[in-house]
C-alpha cells in the first residue's frame, strides 16, 4: 500500500471509482442502445447516400465511445480490486508509489504518470 493514503482518503476514491463505474456502464448501455437504434434504421429502408454516410460516421464514432468506456471500465474496476487487496496507489507496473495528486485526479490510475507516458509512447 502506498504509505501517504490514509484510509478516508481511500474511501474518498472507492466512493468516486463506484460513482464513476456507474456513470461508465450507463453510459456505455446508452452507447450500445443509440447504435442498435442506428442499425436498425439502416436495415428497415433505403437510405439517401448523405443519410447513409452520416449514420455510418455516428456508428463508427458510437463504437469508438463504447470501446473507450469499456477500457476505462476495466481500469476503474482494477483500481476497486487494488482497494480490496490493499494494494491502491501502488503500481502494476513498477511497484512504485502513485503520487496522491494523480489518484485524486485520475482515481483509476493503475501506473505513475510517467509509466503512462512510455506506455502511451510504446503503443503509437
Amino acid at each position: 500500500m502506498n504509505p501517504k493514503l490514509d484510509g478516508a482518503f481511500l474511501e474518498r476514491q472507492r466512493l468516486e471509482l463506484l460513482r464513476l463505474r456507474a456513470t461508465l456502464v450507463a453510459a456505455t448501455a446508452a452507447a450500445e442502445s443509440e447504435e442498435a437504434e442506428v442499425r436498425t434504421q439502416r436495415t428497415d429502408g433505403a437510405l439517401e447516400a448523405e443519410e447513409d454516410a452520416q449514420q455510418l460516421d455516428a456508428l463508427e464514432r458510437g463504437d469508438d465511445l463504447v470501446g473507450r468506456s469499456i477500457e476505462r471500465l476495466g481500469r476503474v474496476d482494477r483500481a476497486l480490486q487494488k482497494l480490496e487487496e490493499g494494494t491502491y496507489g501502488v503500481s502494476d507496473v513498477s511497484g512504485q508509489p502513485i503520487g496522491r495528486e494523480r489518484l485524486e485526479a485520475v482515481p483509476e490510475a493503475l501506473c505513475t504518470l510517467s509509466e503512462e507516458r512510455s506506455l502511451e509512447h510504446q503503443q503509437r
